[in-house]
């Protein structure tokens, strides 16, 4: 996760002869081939194996991570911009492989603490987040733009020896399911549109909120890092206790889906803040919203894949590895879209209207997501009460 912050910083300060349209596409193409690769590598996940699909992942990722370093030595022009979109691309298939996999292992290794042990991995997420901008400017103003993409692809070639000694080999059978089958649940298309709402709030803000920030604020482009902590701390630290109280007690994911989802709308209409409410733009105010965001984000986030997993399993899919794997791969895919959507639209609308205006949509959109997750509890209480009339009737005919 430290990758993505530090190379979409640096990159635009190499064009050479790449038009900002097209740094944005080959930022663009990741996400998309993210997307894709998720799918594929969800569905074959027991044909590929999911520890092969892992280390070569990392493999992959971290070789393309030190190709990317070294891409300023590569003459301006097509070859240039031909040579960026392959290695984003392999990369963005090699990531998803790690995520992909990584999610059905550890799902499959704690099938009853899910949600904890992707909580306490989200501590890392957020350190990457926090430590990337910081630490990587540093190496670029020391060293150039080589030497952070080299030293974070030699420590992700590190660990694939690591992985291979510790992870198990995981033995399964290939399913018949499809992801179109799991995708006729209306609440697992509903946790969808939550997670594509999460991800396009993180890729919309991403892509813009340092230019406000600088622009409204005049905040040096060196302290921009700092305000993003205000995002990522309260996640990475929230994450794990939410992980915990989802997986003791499973009934409250839907409430924290849907008062995580109605605080984020919250947050990003208080960002701005949104012009309609007559509020001046103040820093703190800004950082303030960031922190409210990240814990809602973890409290939206966390119960997503556990709560699909589940979803999958009463739909009548085998308790297995090939499930799990279609099942990160959906969210891959879903997350993917999102981040792809978000500083697409995103940014247009901040060109064409304004930043405050871009982050109520945002809100919007998150807002949208309260409805469909109280109509989905809606839809499962109504289930559960005809399931139990049901069990009566039998009970009485009996």
């Amino acid at each position: 996760t430290a990758d993505e912050p530090f190379s979409a910083s640096f990159f635009p300060l190499m064009k050479k002869g790449a038009s900002q349209t097209v740094v944005g596409l080959i930022f663009g193409c990741y996400a998309l081939c993210n997307l894709i690769g998720s799918l594929i590598m969800g569905r074959y996940i027991v044909q590929i194996g999911a520890k092969f699909m892992l280390v070569t992942g990392l493999f992959v990722s971290s070789c393309c991570t030190i190709l990317f370093g070294l891409l300023d030595r590569v003459p301006g022009g097509p070859a240039f911009i031909t040579l960026c979109f392959l290695v984003r691309s392999l990369d963005a298939v090699g990531f998803a492989a790690a995520m992909t996999s990584s999610f059905a292992i550890v799902a499959k290794t704690f099938p009853n603490n899910v949600a904890t042990v992707l909580g306490s991995l989200e501590i890392f997420t957020g350190l990457g987040l926090i430590m990337g901008p910081p630490v990587g400017a540093w190496f670029y103003q020391s060293f150039g733009y080589e030497v952070p993409f080299m030293l974070l692809g030699c420590l992700l070639l590190i660990m694939i020896p690591v992985n291979i000694c510790i992870l198990p080999t995981i033995v399964a059978d290939p399913s018949k399911d499809s992801f179109f089958r799991l995708l006729t649940n209306v609440k697992v298309v509903l946790i969808c549109y939550t997670i594509f709402t999460l991800s396009a709030g993180l890729g919309f803000l991403d892509a813009t909120l340092s230019l406000f920030a600088i622009e409204t604020f005049d905040v040096l482009p060196s302290s921009v890092g700092l305000i993003m902590v205000g995002l990522s701390l309260p996640y990475c630290l929230s994450s794990p206790l939410i992980g915990y109280i989802t997986d003791k007690y499973p009934v409250t994911r839907k409430w924290f889906l849907v008062t995580g989802a109605l605080t984020t709308a919250v947050g990003f209409c208080l960002l701005g803040p949104v012009p309609f409410l007559h509020i001046r733009s103040q820093l703190w105010l800004l950082v303030f919203m960031l922190g409210v965001i990240g814990f809602s984000l973890s409290m939206t986030a966390i119960p997503t894949f556990p709560e699909i997993i589940t979803c999958a399993y009463d739909q009548g899919y085998e308790e297995g590895l090939s499930t799990l794997g279609m099942v990160s791969g959906l969210f891959g895919a879903v997350w993917s879209s999102g981040m792809f959507y978000g500083p697409t639209v995103g940014g247009l609308i901040t060109q064409h209207l304004n930043f405050e205006w871009a982050a109520a949509v945002q809100g919007g959109l998150a807002c949208l997501a309260v409805s469909n997750c109280s109509s989905a509890r809606r839809s499962m209480l109504e289930k559960e009460v005809t399931n139990s009339e049901k069990n009566n009737v039998r009970f009485h005919f009996l």
